[in-house]
């Protein structure tokens, strides 16, 4: 009896462990794939990205710089100029030059770059140019904005930017990096007055600079800095560099309306170039 009733206890057990057990079990994490998972497991390497080497990280970088003040910048009024700054130290990158394929060549002189646009037509009689371009840039100093003019007032401009504009800057501010462009070409009368001749802007041999960009992001100003301090002794250099070079040469000292600018043009005159 004893002996019967042990074989259908063992026949009871046999039977509650074939049940399916009511959760499934979750395995083991496995040391090898999953070390971190193990109690008291210290991971020999970290798992942070490695730092890039030094010499990297103090590389030259892009930087743009506002329109006025200690960070100046070169876009017509209120744009912004692109210039070369280093992370290490004080010293400026040298003067970029445009190079993409929309700023070309111009007038037979690779100093000269920017866009050709050809013959430009105005339905006011005595307006247009014969063949016009866009210039972006002269001997590396850039323009705040394409100025539209012919090649003899555009070679006119290299001229005057190597023979007097770069002398009389000097070293000052890392030297010149561009022009603020206050005018360019425009089929109008001169001063804009009714009944007066068609000014040299509107035949493409005009251009009026109204400030001075240097590398280190300060500025020259016609309207701030005429007649004041050492920038306005640069500016009166710059001023009679022009004569002679450009048939006609304005500035604050001409009239009210040149107060705030360089009017700079390839008229002639029998007598000579007329500055004011």
């Amino acid at each position: 009896m004893r002996f019967a009733a042990g074989l259908v206890l063992i026949g009871l057990a046999g039977a509650a462990l074939a049940q399916p057990p009511d959760r499934s079990l979750r395995p083991l994490a496995r040391e090898d794939v999953f070390p971190v998972a193990m109690p008291g497991f210290a991971p020999e390497a970290s798992l942070r990205p490695v730092a890039r080497p030094f010499a990297q990280r103090t590389a030259s970088v892009t930087a743009v710089v506002p329109s006025r003040g200690a960070g100046a910048s070169m876009a017509g009024g209120g744009g912004e100029m692109i210039r070369q700054v280093s992370t290490r130290g004080q010293a400026t990158a040298p003067r970029p030059t445009p190079s993409t394929p929309r700023s070309a060549a111009l007038c037979g002189d690779g100093d000269i770059r920017g866009a050709k646009v050809g013959p430009v037509t105005a339905k006011v009689r005595g307006c247009g140019i014969d063949d016009g371009v866009k210039v972006h840039s002269v001997s590396g100093v850039l323009l705040s904005r394409p100025a539209l003019m012919d090649c003899r007032t555009a070679k006119t401009l290299k001229h005057w930017i190597e023979a007097g504009l770069d002398p009389a800057v000097g070293r000052r501010g890392g030297g010149v990096a561009g022009l603020r462009v206050a005018a360019d070409y425009s089929c109008r009368t001169r001063n804009h007055k009714k009944g007066a001749r068609i000014s040299e802007h509107g035949k493409g041999r005009a251009i009026d600079i109204s400030g001075i960009q240097l590398r280190d992001g300060t500025e020259i100003s016609v309207l701030d800095d005429w007649g004041r301090g050492r920038k306005g002794r640069i500016l009166q250099k710059v001023h009679r560099a022009a004569c002679g070079p450009f048939g006609t040469v304005l500035g604050p000292n001409s009239d009210r309306h040149h107060r705030d600018h360089f009017h700079f043009d390839t008229a002639r005159y029998r007598s000579g170039a007329y500055c004011r």
